[in-house]
């Protein structure tokens, strides 16, 4: 978690500066979820109504906002993919990892970039966490697999398109006011032959 009252190097933010950086952490996490990574500084100060030297100020960096925003919901993945780690059933474990990141995804047009790893930032800031996000699905997988649960020949990578390509189909279905039935339907085709027939 990021700490809101500090800057890089330590210092503490006066209170009215700590509320500005607060607000416009607060305006990109809504910016990037609804819009994607592209979204501009001048935009995340409009809807703060501030200028836009105060978002550089607190974030020289679209990298530094990007970490400060984002980040955190992609640790909380790999720490909720590490609590499943030792579940009794692997399977379903990792289906309802699944399910769930791509709840998540879907309502965060930004986490979806950052995953694809196509957009001009993303996990570049901060490599060890897509490494970490990898390790702990890649653990789920693997453990589903020796179940019998899981396809044997799906990779981590196809797993992480999985999840990005099901969270876009969802948003899609839901601004058209629908719901997408294509998660049921990948988590049903991610399945192992002999774990379908028993």
């Amino acid at each position: 978690m990021v700490d809101e009252s500090a800057v890089p190097g330590g210092r503490r933010l006066r209170a009215d500066a700590r509320r500005n950086r607060e607000l416009v952490v607060a305006a990109a996490r809504t910016a990037f979820a609804e819009d994607g990574l592209a979204i501009s500084f001048d935009e995340i100060a409009r809807r703060v109504g501030v200028g836009v030297g105060t978002v550089y100020r607190h974030f020289p960096t679209r990298e530094a906002l990007f970490e400060a925003v984002l980040l955190d919901r992609v640790r909380q993945f790999v720490a909720d993919a590490v609590a499943l780690a030792d579940a009794d059933d692997p399977g379903r474990a990792f289906l309802g990892f699944v399910t769930a990141v791509i709840d998540q995804l879907a309502l965060n047009q930004a986490l979806c970039e950052a995953l694809e790893a196509s957009a001009g930032v993303g996990f570049e800031t901060a490599p060890t966490v897509e490494r970490d996000f990898l390790d702990a699905v890649g653990t789920l997988l693997r453990r589903a697999q020796q179940a019998g649960a899981i396809r044997s020949d799906l990779d981590v990578v196809d797993v992480r398109d999985i999840l990005v390509a099901c969270a876009t189909a969802q948003r899609r279905a839901s601004r058209r006011g629908g719901t997408s039935r294509l998660v049921a339907v990948v988590c049903e085709g991610m399945t192992s032959a002999e774990d379908a027939r028993s």
